[in-house]
């Protein structure tokens, strides 16, 4: 592990964590914690649940992207190099900022904008389908199904139809957010999400059968 390189992103994790510690004692017992599609407030909890939250989010992500690299079994994940680096810090980044995010809001009761957390995950959508290209073949990260993971062919052809499909459905996510209504908006947002997850799974089981029929032939 470079300290220089972990450095920043350690102060990344820290910072929803440090925010939360100095509002801790203006936060009553019991906060929101869970809000509708209209912004609005339905369920409040206690306040060691946003504790939990923003602890587990941005520690979770930046633990288990420490511990991938050790225990990759094809070593796929160091050829990687700066790329992986660069995705570390995306998602530790994001996941900070969302835990930000969620302490604001309880601190506020209020979600001012539900979109915001939509739009957040379409931009996040987009950056990742922008990666799928560079990603070896690994069983952590990536479009991990039987058919990538037995064939590297299935496995590039799979990540970059997947990647288009990423980038494609983070734009109409975003897009929706900015000019749709917000019910329209976790239509829009699920119905993506269902779609880039499912055509890239039956795209890399019919793509190994076809590479299969075409070797026995």
């Amino acid at each position: 592990m470079n300290p220089k390189k972990e450095l920043p992103l350690i102060a990344i994790v820290l910072l929803p964590i440090i925010y939360l510690a100095t509002v801790w004692n203006e936060l009553p017992q019991k906060v929101p914690v869970h809000w509708n599609i209209n912004g609005e407030i339905d369920r409040y909890g206690s306040k060691m649940e946003i504790l939990a939250v923003t602890l587990f989010i941005p520690i979770f992500i930046y633990g288990l992207f420490l511990v991938i690299p050790k225990i990759d079994p094809k070593n796929k994940i160091e050829k990687m190099g700066g790329k992986f680096q660069s995705l570390k810090f995306i998602m530790v980044t994001f996941m900070s900022l969302l835990a930000f995010y969620i302490v604001y809001s309880v601190k506020n009761e209020s979600i001012s904008n539900p979109n915001y957390i939509l739009i957040g995950i379409g931009a996040l959508f987009i950056i990742l389908g922008n990666y799928f290209k560079t990603i070896q073949s690994n069983y952590f990260i990536g479009i991990r199904t039987p058919w990538t993971l037995e064939n590297e062919k299935v496995w590039k052809e799979t990540h970059k139809l997947g990647g288009k499909l990423w980038v494609f459905g983070g734009l109409l996510i975003v897009i929706s957010c900015l000019v749709l209504d917000r019910k329209v908006n976790f239509i829009v947002f699920f119905a993506v999400t269902v779609t880039i997850t499912l055509i890239p799974v039956i795209y890399s089981y019919l793509l190994f059968q076809k590479e299969k029929n075409s070797l026995s032939n």
